[in-house]
């Protein structure tokens, strides 16, 4: 298992070449939700740093403001969120199927449909890797 990395904000400016303010108004805006020590210093894990780097791609490769980024990472987490659900209910749908029809050939045909997902837009648009 992979160790989870903790970065300060110092350090993930100059990851991403951004000013450390710039950082504090995306935690502002709700963008960016950083951890904090008991001395209060922001501290960024894997999983913050790929949603800056989402949030760079929206506001510098697209032009999207933080108004327009704030609504497509909620709509991206609803999407992501609807996932599960929908991961849920073929999971449940599958087991009694199989229930139903157990040791049919038809059982097989049904339950064997392969779940569709969502695509996610990393998964379209490659991330650029930051240079350290």
């Amino acid at each position: 298992m992979r160790k989870k990395g903790l970065y300060t904000i110092g350090v993930v400016a100059r990851m991403y070449d951004i000013h450390p303010q710039t950082l504090r108004l995306y935690e502002r805006e709700g963008l960016l939700k950083p951890s904090r020590t008991e001395g209060n210093t922001r501290l960024y894990s894997d999983e913050d740093l790929q949603r800056l780097e989402f949030i760079l791609f929206l506001t510098r490769e697209l032009g999207v403001n933080l108004a327009g980024v704030d609504i497509i990472l909620n709509m991206k987490e609803q999407l992501e969120e609807l996932q599960k659900q929908i991961d849920q209910l073929f999971e449940f749908i599958q087991t009694e199927l199989s229930k139903v029809y157990e040791g049919d050939d038809l059982r097989k045909a049904i339950v064997s449909v392969p779940k569709r997902k969502v695509m996610k837009l990393e998964d379209i648009i490659p991330a650029k890797k930051p240079e350290q």
